[in-house]
């Protein structure tokens, strides 16, 4: 087990109506007026825009409104937040939403302090301070609600890429589960895929943290139970609350203690896809690359995988495994291969330059250039 150091400074309020106490929390820091940043208006269905707008004006905190967050956030609105949060003069930044809009308020709350936000995520610059930055969680998957880590994507380039700072962990995160019962179950599905490649990514790095495997191993079961059973009945309480704080301690620094910092290459992969087609959902880009990883990769060191299948899909072939994890998303409606995902098999030389923006990918399985053509035909 490798040595480690485990902080996070991120409070989270969890649970029905935990919103109402948003606007005090706020004014206890300090907070007189801020910018709350949405996507294109599910708040206002789910009830979480009231309950906010009530706590803030309880409070006393003054704020203004930025709307239109797309999934798979992009950099020219939130360089118009950036501007619309130094013209009102905001003392915090406010998320209601999903990952999407928290990863944008986080580009936000450190832009004001940059001179250009994508200067930090091409590390010309770095981030040395930013607005206090508040949310309430909407959407389960990204785990950016409890953790440093913030994705944009540069249309022009062609590039999705994140950045990772201290400073942009949330001060406060709300999760209220019930504000995500009118959710499509497909997105639903799509952000336990997300949370699910997240402990993956780490699972796979160590085999020797054990204490660290099993807390993954029942966060993998419980996150495939929970989304089976809200796909019978979304507004299951229980399950829907289980799914929202697994899915948090995805990716909150629980699921790699211990671990060689994981591998990632997925990600990498899939940001190629989105960055190429932003329709593209994070979680399905996934679904259709996470499997064919194992599949790949297990072929050189099947022992690394076998924990995995037996201890999480109750099989002793790595195959199998990899069938049974294939049939589960198939039953989610999801995406698992690059042509459900509708892309064109000329479009893969061009992602493949997109990914391969150094010599190997991957954080513990060094994948080259031909590795990554290989992996790309294998989830076609």
């Amino acid at each position: 087990m490798e040595s480690f150091t485990f902080h996070n400074p991120t409070k989270i309020m969890f649970g029905k109506n935990q919103t109402t106490h948003l606007g005090a929390q706020m004014h206890k820091d300090g907070i007189q007026k801020c910018i709350l940043i949405a996507g294109k208006g599910s708040i206002r269905k789910n009830g979480a825009y009231d309950q906010v707008i009530d706590s803030l004006e309880k409070a006393g905190i003054k704020y203004t409104e930025s709307w239109g967050v797309e999934a798979n956030p992009r950099l020219p609105k939130t360089c118009e937040i950036i501007a619309h949060a130094k013209e009102y003069g905001a003392q915090a930044v406010l998320a209601v939403g999903g990952g999407s809009v928290i990863d944008t308020a986080k580009a936000v709350a450190a832009g004001l302090y940059l001179k250009d936000i994508w200067n930090a995520f091409i590390r010309k610059e770095m981030i040395k301070q930013a607005l206090p930055i508040y949310t309430v969680l909407t959407v389960s998957g990204s785990g950016s609600e409890m953790n440093s880590e913030a994705m944009i994507t540069n249309i022009d380039t062609c590039q999705k890429w994140s950045v990772s700072s201290p400073f942009i962990y949330p001060r406060l995160s709300i999760i209220d589960p019930s504000f995500q019962n009118t959710l499509p179950f497909k997105q639903t599905a799509n952000g336990a895929m997300d949370a699910i490649s997240h402990i993956l990514e780490f699972y796979f790095a160590n085999e020797k943290p054990i204490t660290t495997l099993t807390i993954n191993e029942a966060l993998l079961r419980t996150i495939t139970e929970m989304t089976d059973l809200l796909q019978k009945d979304p507004r299951d309480y229980n399950a829907r609350a289980n799914l929202a704080w697994g899915s948090t301690l995805a990716l909150n620094g629980l699921s790699g203690v211990g671990m060689k910092g994981g591998d990632w290459s997925c990600h990498d992969i899939d940001h190629a896809f989105s960055a190429l087609h932003p329709e593209i959902s994070h979680g399905e880009g996934l679904a259709a690359i996470l499997p064919a990883w194992i599949e790949y990769l297990s072929e050189r060191e099947p022992s690394r995988f076998l924990r995995w299948a037996k201890c999480v899909w109750n099989e002793d072939n790595v195959s199998l495994a990899v069938r049974a994890f294939r049939s589960k998303l198939q039953s989610w409606g999801l995406a698992t291969s690059l042509r459900d995902l509708s892309i064109k098999p000329d479009e893969l030389d061009q992602i493949l330059e997109m990914i391969m923006v150094t010599p190997t990918i991957g954080g513990i399985f060094k994948l080259s250039k031909d590795d990554v053509r290989s992996l790309l035909m294998l989830a076609y």
